[in-house]
């Protein structure tokens, strides 16, 4: 979880939509994602009507873009950033949501050892054998369809996690 945002320094410079993008490795439409989905502040905005954004955004969207890869939903995401903006939930939700977070990445973790030992056995047989079936394919048919961390839904009351915010 990343920590407390540092204040906006007035002699940092600002930069451009284009400039956070690319520093971030993301597209435009996903700042403006991000921006409607209030995982990122709204930017200050010059007299023109340009975005304005920190570095502190810069390092808000790559927290958000890696906690995505790692599996995590948006939901719970905006449940990181309240946390770390101070909006501290209490014990009880804190306990709720990591216990669920925990059983979804034990699941995803014997998925992938899973798919890991069944690549190696295509590996060590040179290839898939016209005779035989693809251990890849085997495995992946005997993952049950709720394995993907991805579609589940964070518990109810967990801050930060509604469909409204």
């Amino acid at each position: 979880m990343p920590t407390r945002p540092a204040p906006r320094r007035p002699d940092a410079a600002p930069l451009r939509i284009s400039e956070l993008a690319r520093a971030a490795g993301v597209g435009i439409p996903t700042l403006r994602f991000y921006e409607r989905r209030k995982l990122l502040p709204p930017p200050r905005r010059t007299q023109r009507g340009y975005r304005k954004y920190t570095p502190e955004d810069v390092t808000r969207v790559r927290f958000i873009r890696r906690a995505q890869e790692l599996g995590f939903t948006l939901r719970e995401v905006a449940a990181f950033l309240a946390m770390s903006d101070g909006r501290i939930p209490s014990p009880s939700e804190v306990e709720t949501f990591a216990a669920a977070k925990l059983q979804a990445i034990d699941a995803r973790v014997k998925d992938l050892q899973r798919m890991k030992r069944a690549i190696q056995k295509l590996l060590a047989q040179g290839g898939c054998p016209p005779d035989t079936a693809c251990p890849v394919l085997a495995a992946l048919g005997d993952l049950p369809p709720a394995s993907t961390s991805r579609q589940r839904s964070p518990p109810r009351g967990v801050p930060g996690t509604s469909p409204n915010g």
